[in-house]
């Protein structure tokens, strides 16, 4: 999750946080044009989730969440399983 311009929250997912965060603070087409408006980007939460798929959902799931509660995400750093049981994601045993 990055703050932008210290106010507003955005969630993405990313298989090289430092890369992805490059293309947002650049401006790049490859960054996400919401955060293209914004000067300001910083990095507050992030979890390893391992797997794309579980990445997904579990980027919908945040999204879909209040400014509140994503609030919490940002200050409680919860871990990657506390995440997905806050989110009500079970890890598929294989």
């Amino acid at each position: 999750m990055l703050r932008c311009d210290g106010r507003c929250l955005y969630t993405g997912i990313a298989s090289d946080v430092a890369r992805r965060m490059a293309e947002h603070a650049a401006g790049s087409p490859r960054g996400a044009r919401f955060t293209r408006s914004f000067t300001s980007l910083e990095l507050v939460y992030k979890a390893c989730l391992g797997d794309r798929s579980l990445a997904t959902r579990a980027e919908a799931r945040i999204k879909q969440l209040s400014r509140r509660r994503k609030e919490e995400l940002v200050r409680n750093h919860p871990s990657a399983p506390e995440l997905l049981e806050i989110l009500g994601l079970a890890v598929e045993e294989k």
